[in-house]
Order: structure tokens, then C-alpha cells, then sequence
């Protein structure tokens, strides 16, 4: 690929230096869209349960462009014909592939924009710049979009063992000290091969692919569903729906205008030209200055919600695997409407429950599949002796149900 003069060395953490491969890739490196992930949080509030998870989608989206590089490289090996065009197709939609994330990654996601999850907004951000760069990202978007027609493409982007899932796995796991979640992502990048058109593992691979769905089974669990990190998030979204009702009945909420914009913003609101400026502007630091003030502001709810995050004074949660029997919430309701200056409408805002779920494997929406040495291909479920791995297909759900303490 074409050479740059430009500053093209990152020394990152967890893979060393880090290169880009062309003047192209450097300029959407270097432009204010992809800037902007380096004041989002990977991880959302994890760092409240662990401190080091303050890295952020800036590392990610390079280590993705990383370990996408080594899989081209791997695969060319093999024989598999990658052309320059797809080269730097897989390589800009994997870099690309996280830029539409909002503040907190996760946490305020379907929140600050209600109708747009952060992939159609990364597919709207994506769009915009191919206009800039005069059609450069083409390929990029047909991959994006898991439309190009040699399938193990789009599926080296958004699959069940994509680069996207290796890096924030080994990323996570080392931001958080938690060596369990940890991936030889170089090893298993080394058993992909692609067949009649898939991506599939060798089957020298497959014991490194059970360890990484009982790490990604492990990570969500006991990181990125961990009930501290859960209770944190929902506050946040509570947070900024009350900023939002305030603001609604006229009141004054202090905060920086982009912010503000959607605050005010008509949750029917199409994304536009306009509000995907807007939308480049907003980072985790508006967040967290409005909170600061918010947490001197005379509404009893948005204080007593902004001191809870910034102090980690959280709520109760407790997590069981059936719903929590009604009459224990509004007990916990009753007991909140005696002690706070609240009605009985608001109480909702710090006695709730919810549900989560966690699927480590899915194999009804792409399979990973195992080639064996005979040319046979098989589900990794099928291919493993680890009876686990038919467990880790199914969905598990779990209840929480948060309240506070009597101390907060």
C-alpha cells in the first residue's frame, strides 16, 4: 500500500507499535470525527468497579485496525486473494467501525438518541466522510454493512469471531485486571482460513476458540455486566431523563450548549446534517462537567442523582435469576416516599427493576465454524468435546431490582 512521510507510529499497550498503512488511513485517524473517541469511555462507568478501565474507543478502534492487518497478512499467506481495494476497505470499516458511539459508549445508548443505535449512527458518520474523501470508503461501507459479495469480508468486521470482539477482549481484560478474559488473539488470527467463500478456524484452532467464548462468557458477567457497573449506568440514564423532564417544564439545567441541544431535542427527531455536527461535538466530558453542576442544583432528584455517580454513593442492587416479587419493590418505594421530598411518581427514579441477558454464542445468527483437516466444516458446538459450549448457546437471563441504602 502507498507510503506516508506522516507521523504514522502509535505504541499501544497491549500490541506495541502500531503503524498506518497509507496517507488515507492517517488522515481519518487525524480528523475531528475519530479525535472525538478519545474522550469516549471504552467501558462506560466500569472504572467505578475497576479503576484501570479508563481507556478508550480511540485504543480499540486502532487495535481492531491492528489485528485486522495481521489477519490480511495471515490469510494472504494461505492463498486466500485479498485485493489492495479490500485491503484498505476492511481495514477503514474496522477502524470506523465504533465512531458513532456517544458518550459512555453503552451506558447512554438509545438515550441522548433515541431512535439510532451507535452502528447506524457509525454507518451515518461513515457516509459523511466517504462524501469528504470523495468516495474512498465505498468498499468500507459495503463491508460495514455486510454487503459485499465475498462474504468473509463483511465477516472479519461483524461476526462471531470478528477483530472487533478479539481486541476489546484482550483490551478489557488488560485495562481491568482481569486475567480470565484474556485471549491469545495472535494465535487464534492464525488458525483463520476462509472456505467456499466463509471464514472459518482450522481445527488446530479450536480449543483456542472454546477459550475465547468462556472468556467473552466470563468478561460479560463478571465485568460488563457487573451489577456495581449496571447500577452506575442506570443512574446515568435516569440522570439525563430527569435533566430532559426539567428542561421540558421550563426550568434552567446548566450544561454545555451541544449537551443542551439534546436535552431539548425532540426524541422524533431524524438525524440530519445538523445533528450529526452537533452529535461530533458531544463527548464524556460534557457529561461529566454538567454533572458536576448538576450536583448543586436545587431540584432535590438531579442533586441527589449527580453527588450518587460522582461519589459512587450508588444504590442497592441486588441480582437473582427470577423477577423480584412486587410487594418487596413498593415496600422499597413506600419506604423511599417517607424519607425523600419526592411524589409518588418520582419514586421510579431510585427504586427500580430490570433484566439482563447474556449469550456467549450464537449460532442462530452466524455460526463459527471448525474446518477439520478432511475438508469437513462443522459448528464449533458440534466439532468441541466441552459440553459447555452448548450451554454458552443459550440465552441466559437474569433480574435486578435497585434501591437505596439506608445510609444513602
Amino acid at each position: 500500500m502507498a507510503k506516508t512521510n506522516k507521523l504514522k507510529i502509535f505504541n499501544d499497550p497491549i500490541y506495541g507499535f502500531i503503524g498506518t498503512p497509507n496517507e488515507f488511513i492517517f488522515n481519518l485517524i487525524a480528523h475531528p470525527y475519530f479525535q472525538r473517541l478519545r474522550r469516549i469511555s471504552q467501558m462506560g462507568l466500569s472504572y467505578l468497579v475497576y479503576p484501570g478501565a479508563h481507556h478508550t474507543r480511540f485504543h480499540h478502534a486502532l487495535g481492531c485496525m491492528h489485528l485486522m492487518r495481521k489477519a490480511i497478512d495471515i490469510l494472504r499467506y494461505k492463498g486466500v486473494q485479498i485485493t489492495e481495494a479490500e485491503e484498505n476497505g476492511l481495514l477503514c470499516a474496522i477502524l470506523l467501525h465504533d465512531i458513532g458511539h456517544g458518550p459512555f459508549s453503552h451506558a447512554l445508548e438509545h438515550t441522548l438518541v433515541p431512535n439510532y443505535d451507535h452502528e447506524q449512527l457509525s454507518q451515518i458518520f461513515m457516509e459523511q466522510l466517504n462524501q469528504e474523501f470523495q468516495g474512498q470508503l465505498d468498499m468500507a461501507l459495503a463491508i460495514f454493512n455486510k454487503q459485499h459479495p465475498r462474504t468473509f469480508l463483511n465477516q472479519l468486521v461483524s461476526g462471531q469471531l470478528d477483530m472487533d470482539r478479539l481486541d476489546y477482549l484482550k483490551r478489557d481484560s488488560f485495562y481491568t485486571g482481569v486475567t480470565e478474559g484474556n485471549i491469545s488473539a495472535e494465535r487464534l488470527i492464525s488458525m483463520l482460513n476462509v472456505h467456499k467463500g466463509e471464514l472459518v478456524v482450522e481445527e488446530k484452532g479450536l480449543y483456542s476458540v472454546e477459550k475465547f467464548l468462556m472468556a467473552r462468557r466470563f468478561m460479560y458477567w463478571q465485568v460488563y455486566l457487573h451489577k456495581t457497573s449496571l447500577v452506575a449506568e442506570q443512574l446515568l440514564i435516569k440522570l439525563v431523563k430527569r435533566a430532559k423532564d426539567l428542561l421540558g417544564q421550563g426550568k434552567e439545567v446548566p450544561g454545555s450548549p451541544t449537551f443542551l441541544y439534546f436535552l431539548r431535542a425532540n426524541s422524533e427527531m431524524p438525524f440530519d446534517e445538523e445533528n450529526l455536527r452537533q452529535f461530533s461535538l458531544l463527548d464524556d466530558v460534557d457529561i461529566l462537567a454538567a454533572i458536576k453542576l448538576w450536583q448543586h442544583h436545587e431540584d432535590f432528584i438531579l442533586s441527589k442523582l449527580s453527588k450518587m455517580l460522582l461519589y459512587r454513593k450508588l444504590l442497592k442492587i441486588k441480582v437473582k435469576n427470577k423477577p423480584f416479587e412486587g410487594a418487596k419493590l413498593e415496600s422499597k418505594k413506600e419506604w423511599v416516599k417517607q424519607r425523600y421530598p419526592i411524589s409518588a411518581q418520582e419514586v421510579d427514579y431510585f427504586v427500580f427493576d430490570g433484566k439482563i441477558s447474556n449469550q456467549a454464542y450464537n449460532a442462530a445468527q452466524q455460526n463459527i465454524n471448525i474446518l477439520s483437516k478432511g475438508g469437513e466444516v462443522m459448528d464449533v458446538a458440534e466439532a468441541s468435546d466441552h459440553l459447555n459450549l452448548v450451554a454458552l448457546s443459550n440465552e441466559v437471563i437474569k433480574y435486578y431490582a435497585c434501591y437505596p441504602k439506608k445510609s444513602v
